[in-house]
């Protein structure tokens, strides 16, 4: 079973059904006791929030707060480096996944900009020999909405990450497969490919390589010297933060290595928390595109595109811009609130979707709004009382794969859910029959019947049925 959120980068581990997750992406689920309203912002409540993400294991990074131009709070969290205790500081820049796309969606504007190419020119005048380059536009591409084959879906995709790739390597990955769907019809899912295929297009427009055309066309016009395209080159760049992975419910260990040059368009920008907000500011404040095509970005109508989520966010009675994303040892949370002026920036250096909650929750205490807090079991529970909910458990049709029977199990001390892929996601206990599955902060409950038997497991709203249970 495979699972794949908007945003979301992972090693072949995702497990569901994608079109189904662009609910998923946007909800904030809050999976512990509520804390308190704040009327003002204060750096302390934001420590006291934190704390349990920090000493779980569950966010290591950079908070980032910024209020009408002014940053408000901005503070680093953990380790940069473990095995060299390194902490992460202000100037610590991460791989930010899926929030790349911003980047690059800027970039291929600022071509639009001059005149090189249009939102209405076909890729196949550019990039000949893809599948639909003959229907596929810019515009579908930014969009992605182009249909075409998604490269981190493919058999061989944890070989392609262990190689130095070029976006023309990346491209000639997919370009012969066929079409998911009709170009320009419809969202499904996150298109890494799409991106692939617009970062071969700023190559092949400015005649550079492409980390070398993001500095021209977006890093350097706006200042942003911390920000840059990882092509293999920046093992040994300075103030690089380590990325790191869980492993079981308690422990962490080294991520996976990649070949960073893999993720080209869609995944491979680093950046700092600070750069990332002077970009908000420079989209938003209409510093860097003409506006026709500030415009598209910020269309409300269009809730997916250039590497932004749209939507009216009713915790915050406003429409909201945001981004999240994951890739091997990281994971970031980018939020814009236009009534509020306000930037909230998660960087994290550990592979965890908390970064989302965090950064919702956040923005909630920089506006006075509820908000909630995460407390892991303390103590833990013990193995017997993990075993009373090990057992089997079908979900329904409209589950991330319909009718998939999922295994509660207790290996040593931890229960662990384990998909009909073989995957497994480990479950941090916060009370007894509460818990959050800590590879995609989903909420997980428990139900039993008069006997104590476990009869239902709820992940996130969705019900799966005992077919098996403790006895």
């Amino acid at each position: 079973m495979k699972r794949q959120a908007c945003g979301e980068e992972s090693l072949k581990i995702s497990r569901a059904n994608t079109s189904k997750m662009l609910l998923l992406l946007v909800s904030t689920l809050l999976c512990a006791g509520k804390g308190s309203a704040q009327k003002t912002f204060n750096a302390a409540i934001v420590d006291s929030y934190l704390e349990p993400y920090v000493q779980s294991g569950n966010f290591a990074g950079n908070v980032l707060v910024k209020k009408n131009g002014r940053i408000v709070f901005q503070k680093a969290y953990g380790l940069a480096d473990r095995e060299r205790r390194v902490r992460n500081t202000s100037a610590t820049r991460f791989h930010i996944a899926s929030v790349s796309m911003q980047f690059t969606a800027a970039a291929v504007l600022r071509l639009v900009d001059q005149g090189a190419i249009s939102l209405d020119t076909r890729v196949g005048d550019i990039v000949p020999g893809i599948t639909g380059g003959d229907k596929i536009t810019v515009r579908d591409l930014l969009m992605e909405r182009s249909g075409l084959a998604d490269i981190n879906e493919l058999p061989d995709y944890s070989d392609i990450l262990n190689h130095h790739q070029t976006p023309a390597t990346l491209v000639e990955k997919i370009k012969n497969r066929p079409l998911l769907f009709e170009p320009g019809s419809k969202f499904l899912h996150e298109e890494h490919s799409a991106y692939n295929l617009l970062a071969l297009i700023v190559e092949k427009k400015t005649g550079l390589e492409f980390a070398a055309a993001m500095t021209k066309l977006v890093f350097q016009p706006l200042g942003l010297k911390a920000s840059g395209i990882d092509d293999d080159s920046m093992k040994s760049e300075p103030n690089l933060a380590k990325g790191y992975q869980p492993d079981g419910v308690y422990g962490l260990k080294p991520a996976t290595a990649i070949h960073w040059s893999a993720k080209t368009g869609n995944a491979s920008v680093v950046t700092t928390t600070k750069d990332q907000a002077r970009w908000v500011d420079a989209l938003f404040g209409d510093r860097l595109l003409k506006a026709p095509f500030r415009e598209a970005i910020l269309d409300p109508s269009q809730r997916v595109g250039y590497g932004w989520f749209k939507r009216t966010n009713q915790r915050f009675n406003e429409a909201t811009f945001y981004m999240n994303g994951r890739a091997p040892g990281f994971a970031s949370f980018v939020l814009y609130l236009p009534r509020e002026h306000t930037t909230v920036v998660v960087f994290s250096n550990i592979y965890s979707s908390a970064t989302t909650n965090i950064g919702y929750d956040v923005a909630a205490m920089a506006l006075g709004l509820p908000y909630e807090t995460f407390h892991p079991s303390d103590p833990a529970p013990s193995a017997a009382e993990l075993k009373t909910c090990i057992g089997t458990f079908r979900f329904g049709p409209d589950f991330y794969q319909a009718n998939a029977e999922v295994i509660l199990t207790v290996e040593g001390s931890e229960l662990l859910m384990r998909w009909p892929s073989g995957e497994t996601s480990p479950l941090i206990p916060l009370k007894r029959d509460h818990y959050v599955d800590r590879a995609y902060w989903e909420e997980v409950r428990i139900e039993r019947d008069a006997a104590g038997l476990p009869i239902t497991v709820v992940y996130d709203h969705f019900r799966g049925n005992a077919v098996s249970a403790a006895r």
